[in-house]
């Protein structure tokens, strides 16, 4: 079992998922970025409040965990969201609970 330095999982923070230490920053944001075709630098740049070794871990833990990572993404999915809490867009781009006459 590989150790992380930067990486810590706490039903405190963000609901247990993986985040970087010291942050409430997920490990599924800086994979976002990466997936994006950003690089360190840039992703540095959007999240300046990290270090680069706190973002390379979070890449290897992305690697190691591939499978844990790409679900907690596909979870957070806007349309995955909207069907697990009962909601829906209406034609004016809000937020609404199913059934408020505002379709």
């Amino acid at each position: 079992m590989t150790e992380y330095r930067y990486i810590i999982c706490s039903p405190a923070i963000c609901g247990n998922r993986p985040t970087i230490q010291g942050t409430r920053t997920p490990i599924k944001t800086i994979v976002g970025y990466y997936k994006m075709g950003l690089s360190v630098e840039e992703i540095l740049e959007g999240l300046p409040h990290l270090t680069a070794a706190q973002v390379y871990e979070a890449l290897s833990y992305y690697h190691d965990h591939q499978a844990e990572i790409e679900r907690d993404i596909e979870e957070s999915q806007v349309e995955n969201l909207l069907e697990r809490y009962g909601l829906r867009i209406t034609h004016d781009g809000r937020i609404a609970p199913h059934g408020n006459g505002n379709s």
